[in-house]
């Protein structure tokens, strides 16, 4: 069976007019469930994450500001969210969520997050609406509990997976791969394992030439043992914060590339679904939802 980790919690109420379409995290759910792709049973709740957990990708002094509620205004609208206890209890259980969704896969071949991806998170601070980076924790567990030796995260968000990077800067176990727009935030691009940074207005044809040239080698060369999958629909040419070119059509194939060559080579994938900003929310939660219809469509 599919499992998905999703708790109420995820649809975290903001101001009147923010950007973030917190709104996803429950019509997402709401729609797979409704056209049959999967029902309730496949959900599961992660409970709140440990805090030691959480010192194993982040500084202490960090974490304890966040718990504290005593980040600066500058460190605040850095994230791009308003402060809250709400807030980072809801953080906690999104990487918790992720963590478990390890164990998911390495029993079913996949697991998915309905929220997480939060790849902007570093060590020591939070960006981008990323306070604690979810797939950062996943991996440095699975390593440390010796479920692998060899971890490969395919990044395919429009933004390039900063946090990530850095996190594992110094961490051969951890091979970061990240494709995303050249010209897009963050500005300051931090060095991952790969970049393929891609011009505006890359289409679907020239993004899937890449990726299909690109997959297989990365395999070959990592021989990953898990991979952490970010699965951003903000390459969709509709999305506001974006500025690449895809369709729907082509997104949904970006996501059966990778699904299909995990799949191929026994290799578990979790997902977190990473960024959407799209005018339409319909855009977003049709996006997002194919993925999860290719996890049912392929692995069981």
């Amino acid at each position: 069976m599919l499992k998905i980790a999703w708790h109420p919690s995820y649809a975290h109420p903001l101001p009147d007019g923010h950007r973030f379409p917190m709104e996803k995290y429950e019509l997402l759910p709401e729609q797979l469930i409704h056209e049959g792709t999967i029902s309730e049973s496949n959900l599961f709740a992660p409970s709140l994450l440990d805090e030691a957990s959480i010192l194993r990708v982040h500084d202490e002094e960090y974490w304890l500001k966040l718990k504290e509620q005593r980040l600066s205004r500058k460190e605040e609208r850095r994230t791009g969210f308003p402060l809250s206890q709400q807030l980072v209890e809801r953080e906690i259980r999104i990487m918790q969520g992720t963590v478990d969704c390890v164990d998911h896969a390495f029993e079913h071949g996949i697991a998915m997050n309905i929220a997480g991806g939060t790849h902007h998170a570093y060590t020591d601070h939070g960006e981008g609406f990323c306070l604690l980076n979810d797939l950062a924790l996943a991996a440095r567990n699975a390593l440390l509990q010796g479920k692998a030796k060899r971890v490969l995260f395919v990044d395919l968000d429009v933004h390039q997976g900063n946090g990530s990077a850095e996190i594992f800067e110094k961490d051969e176990s951890v091979f970061t791969f990240s494709m995303h727009g050249a010209k897009n935030y963050p500005m300051h691009k931090e060095k991952s394992d790969l970049d393929i940074p891609l011009p505006d207005g890359t289409d679907d044809n020239h993004y899937l030439s890449i990726l299909k040239e690109t997959l297989p080698r990365l395999f070959d060369m990592v021989e990953p043992d898990l991979i952490c999958f970010q699965t951003g629909v903000d390459v969709l040419e509709s999305d506001q914060l974006g500025r690449l070119g895809m369709t729907i059509d082509g997104c949904r194939e970006r996501d059966r590339i990778v699904l299909e060559r995990c799949h191929e080579n026994d290799v578990p994938v979790i997902c977190a679904m990473g960024g959407g900003y799209s005018k339409d929310i319909r855009l977003i939660v049709e996006a997002h939802a194919n993925t999860f219809r290719l996890a049912q469509e392929i692995y069981f």
